[in-house]
């Protein structure tokens, strides 16, 4: 479906296939599954990430639950959504994808083509995703400057969506329209989304990048080499406090100080309803092998201690506009 060639997830022969991203990019396997059991725990493995993309999985994922399945279909479908509504806390996402698939179930309970009907559904936010993915390009593209050099935190392109992207394909749209010179990613600790999987993207687009540790970006600013950062985000609060991976409050914090505009972008879908403000959205926090470990190698003592939230919250007064597939919000923000 994504125009760029890179598929985060697909639907094919019945089953989704995803490609693990936890072994990007030395290796690219994709796994192939009908199991709702396994795609829940590749989310929490992260090797599918991305709320976009963790939404259109587990979209897939409730109505597979459901594939051959005759006998006690609500018990089966209640016990698939509880499974993977507890696998990422953060990304509202998932939340949003899941209550789509449930309305559907109840819309069509009873029907012989229950089934079907689910994975329309799911194929159908997956197809929404991809449109989206394009809108928030073009809609991203006035916040360039001619020769602009950027700065991105994680990913936030096609492996991170059903689509083509969201930060990471505004940004690719920025080069391929003349707009963009040269694109700076942060490694993203502690598992480096920015130098395995963005920069994994752009070596495939052909933009000209360079990886950065996550404290370069300071000195890249005060050496004036960054003319604007654009991140994604997993929640964005009514008031336009945003949550992202860690290390993006960070950035804001940095580019407030420097000058330089600071810029999220998601689909609306990332826009939480219920949630007034960035204090009442939920870090999700990780199990400290991700910070003493590596790819099974250990690189600290596990005697140590670690605080690992996966997240941080913007507030939107650090917040230069918001792009979703509607428009480009400028402050104040009211969703």
């Amino acid at each position: 479906m994504a125009k760029t060639g890179i598929r985060a997830v697909e639907f094919i022969g019945d089953s989704l296939v995803y490609l693990d991203q936890t072994r990007l990019p030395l290796i690219e396997e994709y796994v192939k599954t009908d199991s709702y059991e396994v795609i829940a725990g590749a989310i929490e493995r992260l090797e599918i990430r991305g709320a976009p993309a963790i939404g259109v999985a587990a979209a897939y994922a409730l109505a597979l639950s459901l594939k051959g399945k005759t006998q006690n279909p609500r018990e089966t479908f209640e016990a698939a959504r509880k499974r993977l509504a507890s696998t990422r806390p953060t990304a509202v996402n998932l939340f949003w994808a899941l209550n789509e698939i449930s309305e559907t179930f109840e819309l069509n309970f009873g029907r012989s083509d229950l089934y079907t009907c689910l994975i329309n559904k799911a194929g159908e936010i997956h197809q929404e995703d991809v449109e989206k993915c394009e809108a928030i390009a073009r809609n991203g593209l006035e916040i360039f400057k001619p020769h602009s050099v950027v700065l991105t935190h994680c990913n936030a392109g096609a492996l991170a969506t059903g689509g083509s992207g969201t930060a990471l394909n505004v940004i690719k749209a920025g080069f391929e329209h003349g707009l963009v010179d040269f694109v700076y990613s942060d490694e993203t600790r502690p598992l480096f989304q920015g130098s395995r999987l963005t920069a994994f993207e752009l070596k495939k687009y052909n933009v000209p990048f360079a990886m950065n540790t996550d404290s370069t970006a300071a000195f890249l600013m005060q050496q004036k080499k960054i003319d604007l950062v654009v991140t994604g985000a997993d929640r964005i609060a009514l008031n336009g406090d945003t949550a992202n991976k860690i290390g993006t409050y960070n950035l804001a914090v940095l580019c407030a100080y420097h000058n330089i505009p600071f810029y999220i972008a998601a689909p609306e879908t990332t826009v939480d309803r219920s949630c007034p403000e960035g204090g009442a959205i939920k870090i999700e926090l990780r199990g400290k092998d991700e910070l003493t470990c590596f790819k099974d190698v250990r690189i600290t003592s596990d005697e140590y201690e670690a605080y690992c939230p996966a997240f941080d919250v913007t507030p939107s007064s650090l917040i230069s506009g918001i792009i979703t597939d509607k428009k480009l919000y400028k402050p104040p923000y009211n969703f």
